[in-house]
């Protein structure tokens, strides 16, 4: 391991064998950091301290909190956030664009396709059964055409970078994908943090989201309105992301809504004021499926809206993201993605899968079941990072459960190698010194009708412990705020 003589990176030890973003292949400081490398390592380990401290202060006072769940317990949390940046240069990042609005676009086709002609399934492309088998399959959604033809109106790309400089893609998320709203809080935590080190650097903006958001939800809006009136529902203030609910809802200047506050008269959903009702045309939910219609759904759920789905149907009211949207990101869907890539629109995938294992097919359960120290288990239907399991960090004991478990459901397992996701460095309070931490990347790519939009910048989170591959906020990780530099 080598040390890097600089003021606040003095103790910052670098492990070669893992792929450093602050490097360049020769083992120098990668020409992108040079110039912040260098405005940080002004600062003494104390400046950085209270640079620090005033950071979290900043979330406190915001209210920029997240909850994560145990068997016994619920616990707010500040959301960790660490303010030295990752930099993305222009030419990488197109292709990262590029990459996400192509798998966003393929992935909306395939979901017209299996709720409509099924031609993707009549083909043998992707198996019927592994479709119809899918927890987050709706027979409902059948035949309905969802507003400007879109249902996967939000999309969260996670990729990784591995040690061989490569981006792949880990998985697809379009029910509810979480975590935009840390992007922008990020950017004005450092930005009054280190204004000054921002300055240096021509970096796109990440604060117009809320704005392109709205616009393109506007561009789905039900046939015969004019200006539609658009909300954001939520399950409400005790849902682990409701602080990103409530700060879109400020900053897109539309209404926060529970279930509560609507309801459906003559197929139409209105939102009750204390001006009598108001007729709503646009809902960005962040409710799950099971729960925004008791009449169609789970029917003790008191979260969702009674007759929302009858108007959903009948064309009146716009979901974002559409129901059984979810079938789409499950992880043995995800296992076909290059094959709906080049059904849909006859391209190569710009960004590459990480190889997967399905433990439904009979030759790679076998594989999976012989291998399981060497690989990554994912449930295909959690999200947070829950139900993960890496293979090098169980016990003998604790694989043979694993091994119990997927023979036990098959169908609801995927495998995947133990990839190398690169290291940033992270200051860690522990230590009151930067250490190598894994980072990924959620890009957030919005779909509208012949419209589309990437957050130049994305989320980059940050497994706080060290060695963990997890980088989920629910398993202890944090973020970064992400710098996409202007060509």
């Amino acid at each position: 391991m080598a040390n890097i003589e600089s003021q606040i990176f003095a103790s910052y030890l670098r492990n070669p064998d893992l792929y450093d973003e602050l490097y360049n292949r020769e083992g120098k400081i990668s020409e992108v950091y040079q110039k912040l490398f260098n405005l940080y390592g002004e600062h003494s380990i104390s400046d950085y301290i209270n640079l620090n401290s005033k950071a979290k202060s900043s979330f406190f006072n915001q209210g920029i909190t997240f909850q994560v769940y145990d068997d016994k317990t619920v616990q707010e949390k500040i959301f960790p956030f660490d303010l030295f940046p990752r930099i993305i240069d222009a030419n990488e990042w197109e292709i990262i664009e590029q990459g996400s609005i192509q798998r966003s676009k393929a992935l909306n086709l395939f979901l017209w396709d299996i709720y409509h002609d099924k031609k993707i399934l009549k083909d043998k492309i992707v198996p019927l059964d592994l479709i119809t088998s899918s927890a987050n399959y709706l027979d409902q959604m059948n035949g309905i055409d969802p507003p400007g033809g879109i249902y996967n109106h939000i999309s969260g790309t996670d990729i990784i970078k591995h040690k061989d400089g490569q981006y792949y893609v880990l998985e697809d998320n379009i029910r509810c994908p979480s975590g935009v709203s840390y992007v922008i809080c990020n950017r004005t935590a450092l930005k009054k943090a280190l204004f000054g080190v921002f300055n240096h650097y021509k970096t796109h903006a990440v604060t117009n989201y809320a704005e392109n958001l709205l616009d393109l939800l506007e561009t789905v809006k039900p046939n015969g309105v004019d200006v539609p009136n658009c909300v954001v529902i939520t399950p409400g203030m005790y849902n682990s992301a409701f602080y990103e609910h409530s700060y879109l809802a400020k900053t897109m200047g539309v209404e926060l809504v529970e279930g509560r506050d609507l309801f459906v008269e003559n197929d139409f959903v209105y939102m009750k004021t204390i001006k009598g009702p108001e007729k709503v045309d646009v809902i960005y939910r962040r409710i799950d499926d099971q729960f925004i219609d008791p009449l169609e759904f789970k029917p003790d759920s008191s979260l969702g809206v009674p007759g929302l789905f009858a108007a959903y149907k009948k064309g009146n009211v716009t979901l974002a993201n559409a129901p059984g949207t979810g079938v789409a990101d499950d992880k043995a869907v995800y296992t076909y993605m290059p094959q709906i890539i080049k059904y849909y629109l006859n391209e190569e995938p710009i960004l590459n899968n990480v190889h997967t294992y399905h433990c439904s097919r009979p030759d790679e359960l076998k594989y999976v079941l012989e291998n399981i120290q060497e690989l990554v288990i994912k449930p295909v239907d959690e999200a947070g990072g829950y139900g993960i399991s890496i293979g090098n960090r169980l016990t003998t004991d604790e694989i043979a459960e694993v091994r119990k478990v997927i023979k036990d459901n098959p169908r609801k397992y995927v495998a995947q190698p133990i990839m190398s996701l690169s290291v940033h460095p992270t200051y860690i309070d522990e230590t009151e010194s930067f250490e190598q931490r894994h980072v990924d990347l959620r890009t957030f790519t919005v779909l509208g009708k012949d419209k589309e939009f990437v957050l130049k910048g994305g989320l980059t989170r940050v497994a706080l412990k060290r060695g963990n591959l997890i980088v989920n906020s629910s398993q202890g990780g944090g973020s970064k705020d992400t710098w996409v530099l202007k060509k």
